[in-house]
């Protein structure tokens, strides 16, 4: 029997999941690019592979807002996926879980583990990998133009069972097969979703967020895997401390193919290792820094009295901004902020309305981004991530809003756009750092 379709609401958006198995563990698994969780289970292989892991935990199940039984809303970032999680687990009642992700899937997995450690026991990805498009820097990815080649054919061939031979190479001449995964895409998003979502993919790049994941990893990657290729697996598993990668005999790159019986077993065992995770206190985070430009002269210009009304004014603004992005002020800095955000997009829309809201008070304020790794110690937040924002921040002019490379990877999809700001080497900061100005959000 299908089980039960449930929904959790996160900001008025409905996300669909199912819940199964009575294991010890709960582990939760998010597919790759579309999915539907009810056309999963007229395949017998995708409902087989599901079921296995049911023997050995509780497994949860979601379908992406954009896809499948979710709302069919505009194609989500990492960030936003990320907040769909957290309110499906709270729904369930789970308060930690291991998270088993498949190709993009393990995308939003990976960059769940790094910011939230406290709710991840376990990192675990089939097909797994840190950046899909190849670049000067970065040899193990497809080039851009196959790439385009590629949403030009999910365009021209959506209905059918489009790049089957990719995927599942070892069920492409299955006619059964082939009609259920044309039907599985089809059910799973519109055609010009899906090609956003695949779109959006592109820009993701995760390797400046993978030495911050700090739980037990297991990466699975086919050798022979088309859509993902070996190099690709053993790059990612490269990056995340202490990750454990399994090379598996075999071409598919869905966790349902020929490597499925291998798939289970490593993932049941691994759960079932005796060393357990621990909760750490690095966590991946996003750092805020504001400053009022030429605050001293203008306090002179003012006198102490309306200064302290203005800087007042300034402090209740910024606050109240926080709280609207789901912020946490950290610190005030006499005329700035320091703040932090478990998602840079939300960051950055923040620092947006910050600079609207005190330039209507006639204040000039700067602003810097960073997402980097942070180490809780009693109250108090420490790393080179904070020191990283703060110096992003002392090179904006008035106005500017200043983000580090690593954040503009991590909003890909949000609508904001960027432009370069140079490549720069940053005071107490090893080597040198891609800043970008934010133009519009």
């Amino acid at each position: 029997m299908t089980p039960e379709t449930h929904f959790a609401e996160n900001d008025g958006v409905s996300i669909a999941y199912q819940v199964f198995g009575d294991g010890p563990q709960d582990l939760i698994y998010i597919p790759g690019w579309l999915s539907n969780l009810d056309i999963f289970w007229e395949e017998p292989r995708v409902a087989r592979f599901l079921l296995s892991l049911a023997r050995f935990s509780r497994v949860i199940v979601i379908d992406r807002r954009g896809t499948g039984l979710s709302d069919r809303v505009a194609p989500p970032t990492l960030e936003v996926q990320m907040g769909d999680v957290t309110a499906v687990m709270d729904a369930v009642g789970s308060k930690r879980a291991a998270f088993l992700g498949n190709s993009e899937g393990g995308c939003m997995c990976a960059l769940f583990a790094a910011s939230h450690p406290d709710r991840t026991t376990t990192l675990i990805t089939v097909g797994g990998y840190a950046k899909w498009i190849k670049s000067d820097d970065y040899p193990y990815g497809a080039v851009r133009d196959d790439a385009e080649q590629w949403f030009h054919q999910v365009e021209n061939e959506w209905g059918g069972p489009i790049a089957i031979d990719f995927t599942t190479p070892s069920l492409a001449s299955d006619e059964k097969y082939r009609h259920w995964y044309a039907k599985y895409h089809r059910s799973s998003a519109s055609k010009a979703d899906a090609i956003a979502l695949l779109r959006m993919n592109a820009d993701i790049d995760l390797r400046a967020v993978l030495p911050s994941i700090n739980v037990p990893t297991l990466v699975l990657q086919a050798k022979g895997d088309l859509t993902n290729s070996l190099e690709s697996g053993r790059d990612f598993a490269s990056r995340i401390p202490n990750a454990k990668l399994v090379e598996m005999e075999g071409e598919d790159h869905d966790p349902w193919g020929s490597c499925s019986d291998e798939i289970i077993q490593e993932i049941q065992d691994f759960l079932g290792e005796e060393e357990k995770v621990r909760v750490t206190d690095r966590v991946l985070t996003t750092v805020l820094f504001t400053d009022i430009v030429d605050s001293t002269q203008l306090a002179a210009d003012l006198g102490d009295e309306k200064w302290s009304d203005l800087l007042e004014g300034h402090h209740e603004a910024v606050r109240r901004e926080l709280e609207i992005f789901r912020g946490h002020e950290v610190k005030t800095t006499g005329d700035g902020f320091h703040a932090t955000f478990d998602g840079p997009a939300r960051s950055v829309q923040c620092a947006t309305a910050i600079r609207e809201s005190t330039r209507r008070m006639g204040l000039n304020v700067r602003i810097g981004i960073h997402t980097g790794e942070c180490e809780f110690r009693g109250e108090s937040l420490e790393g080179i991530a904070i020191h990283m924002a703060a110096r992003v921040s002392s090179l904006a002019a008035g106005g500017e809003i200043l983000v580090s490379r690593t954040v503009k990877d991590l909003v890909a999809g949000s609508g904001i756009e960027f432009e370069d700001f140079g490549t720069l080497e940053l005071r107490g900061i090893p080597g040198e750092h891609q800043i970008f100005k934010v133009i519009a959000t």
